[in-house]
C-alpha cells in the first residue's frame, strides 16, 4: 500500500492527468460562489422572517430550517436530480422532462441547504442586537424593512461573520456531493481518476485542492474571530442609538 502511494510512475501519471482534476477544481468554485450567495440571500431573507412578529413568517422560515436540517444533503440533491426535470416538464409544458444541468443542481442544492444553517444564524445575530435600535428606527420614520436594512442587519453581519465563513467551509466540502451525480466537480473527477487507474494519488490531489480552497477561508475565520473580540459589538449609530439607549435605561428604571 505505501509502496503504491511512493511509485513515481504512479506520480507521473496522476500529474499528466491533472487538466481533469483542474477542471473540477474550477467548477466546484464557481458552485462555491454561486450556491453561496443563494445561500446569504436565502438565509437573510428567513433569518429575518424568523424574528418577526408575523406569526405566517415565523411559520415559514421554521418549516424551512426544519426540513432542511433534519434531511440529508444527498437525498435532497437525489431528489431534485430525478424529480426536478419532470417537474420542470410540468410547468413549462415541454414535451419531455427538461435537463437540470450539473451546474444548476449543485449550487441550487447546497444553497438551499446551507440557507437553513445561515437563516439560524442570521436570527442569532438579529437577537444580539438591543430591541431598542428597532423601536428606535421606528420612532425615527423609517419602516421595518429600512430599519433592517440599515440599522439592524448591518449591525448582525459584524457580529455573525466568523459563523458565517464556517457555513462557506461547509460548503465548499458539501459539494463534493455532486460526484453521486455525476456532476463535473472536483470529487467526480477524482474519483474518475481512481476508477480508471486505480491509483489513489487521485485522492489524495484531490485533497490538496480541497485544502487550497478551504485553509484561507479557515484562516479568515481565525482573524475575525479573533477581530470580532477586540471591537465592539453594537454600531453607535447617532441618533437612533441615542434613543435606543434612553429607552433601555427607562425600561430597567
Amino acid at each position: 500500500m505505501l509502496e503504491g502511494l511512493l511509485d513515481p510512475l504512479r506520480w507521473e501519471m496522476t500529474f499528466s492527468e491533472m487538466d481533469t482534476l483542474w477542471n473540477g477544481f474550477f467548477f466546484t468554485l464557481q458552485v462555491v460562489v454561486a450556491g453561496l450567495a443563494l445561500s446569504l440571500v436565502l438565509g437573510t431573507i428567513l433569518g429575518v422572517f424568523s424574528t418577526t412578529r408575523s406569526r405566517v413568517l415565523r411559520a415559514i422560515s421554521r418549516i424551512y430550517v426544519e426540513f432542511y436540517q433534519n434531511t440529508p444533503l444527498p437525498v435532497q440533491v437525489f431528489f431534485m436530480y430525478m424529480a426536478g426535470p419532470q417537474l420542470l416538464q410540468q410547468i413549462t409544458g415541454a414535451p419531455s422532462p427538461v435537463r437540470i444541468s450539473s451546474f444548476v443542481l449543485g449550487f441550487v442544492g447546497v444553497g438551499l441547504y446551507h440557507a437553513a444553517y445561515i437563516s439560524e444564524v442570521i436570527r442569532t445575530g438579529i437577537e444580539a442586537v438591543p430591541r431598542g435600535q428597532m423601536e428606535a428606527a421606528l420612532s425615527q420614520g423609517f419602516t421595518r424593512v429600512q430599519a433592517y436594512a440599515y440599522i439592524i442587519l448591518p449591525q448582525t453581519f459584524k457580529v455573525i461573520l466568523p459563523p458565517l465563513c464556517n457555513q462557506a467551509l461547509n460548503l465548499v466540502k458539501n459539494t463534493s456531493v455532486l460526484a453521486l451525480i455525476a456532476g463535473g466537480d472536483l470529487m467526480y473527477n477524482a474519483d474518475n481518476f481512481v476508477s480508471s487507474y486505480g491509483y489513489l494519488q487521485g485522492y489524495i490531489m484531490a485533497c490538496l485542492l480541497y485544502f487550497i480552497i478551504c485553509f484561507p477561508l479557515a484562516i479568515l475565520v481565525q482573524w475575525l474571530e479573533k477581530r470580532s473580540k477586540e471591537r465592539p459589538r453594537a454600531k453607535n449609530i447617532p441618533g437612533v442609538t441615542d434613543i435606543a439607549q434612553a429607552a433601555s435605561t427607562a425600561k430597567e428604571a
